[in-house]
C-alpha cells in the first residue's frame, strides 16, 4: 500500500526507561532528539503498573520464543551454562522466563514516554538510540554514551537488559504504541521556529 505522508511528518514513539530516568537522562535525551530538528509533540511522566507494560510488550508465541533463542545464544556465546542456571534449555520457557524480568524492570520506576515528529522519525530515533544491546552501540549514541549492559551480564542475574530507552522499530509499531501510551488530546503538534530553515 502506498505512503501518501512527507517524510517530514512522520512520528514515532520513544521511551525513557526506569534506568534512563533514575539516573537522570531525561534531559539529555529530549536535547538529542531535538537537536536533531525532530519535535517533541507528546511527552509524559507515568508509573506504570505491570498490567500496562504487560500490553505494551508482545505476548504472541513467536516473539517470545525468539527471546528464549536470543538468550539461549548470549549463554552459548560466552560460554555460560543455560541449563545449569536458569533450569532449562527450553527456548519457550526461557523466553516466557525473559519477559517476566522485562516486565518487573519496565514497572520498577517511572517512565518518559515521548512522541516525536519529523523526517524519518522512525530510523532517526532508531539511530539516536543505538543499538539494543549497549555494549555493542556506537560512541555517540544513547545507548553507547550511557551504558555498558550487555545480554550476558542481565541473563546471569536473571534480569532485563539496561539499556535507558526504547524506541518504536516501524511507523506501525509506532502508531500502535502512541495509541496506547497516549490520547489524542495529549499530543500538539506545532511549527518550529526552525523549521523553514531547514525544510
Amino acid at each position: 500500500m502506498a505512503n501518501n505522508f512527507h517524510p517530514k511528518e512522520e512520528v514515532t514513539f520513544l521511551m525513557v526507561k526506569p534506568d534512563g530516568v533514575k539516573r537522570g537522562l531525561a534531559g539529555e535525551i529530549i536535547r538529542r532528539i531535538e537537536q536533531r530538528n525532530l519535535k517533541i509533540i507528546g511527552l509524559g511522566l507515568e508509573r506504570p503498573s505491570r498490567a500496562k507494560i504487560d500490553g505494551h510488550y508482545p505476548k504472541d508465541a513467536n516473539w517470545v520464543r525468539r527471546l528464549g533463542e536470543k538468550t539461549l545464544a548470549t549463554y552459548q556465546k560466552y560460554g555460560y551454562d543455560a541449563k545449569k542456571e536458569l533450569g532449562t534449555e527450553d527456548a519457550d520457557k526461557i523466553g516466557k522466563m525473559v519477559r517476566g524480568w522485562l516486565l518487573d524492570f519496565m514497572c520498577s520506576g517511572p517512565v518518559v514516554k515521548i512522541v516525536v515528529k519529523g523526517v524519518h522519525a522512525v530510523d532517526m530515533v532508531r539511530k539516536l538510540a543505538g543499538s539494543t544491546m549497549p555494549s555493542a552501540a556506537e560512541m555517540g549514541t544513547i545507548r553507547g554514551d550511557f551504558s555498558v549492559d550487555s545480554a550476558a551480564a542481565a541473563n546471569r542475574d536473571k534480569r532485563s537488559v539496561h539499556n535507558i530507552v526504547h524506541a518504536s522499530e516501524t511507523p506501525q509499531e509506532a502508531k500502535h504504541e502512541i495509541g496506547y501510551w497516549f490520547n489524542k488530546k495529549e499530543i500538539y503538534d506545532y511549527k518550529r521556529t526552525d523549521e523553514e530553515l531547514t525544510f
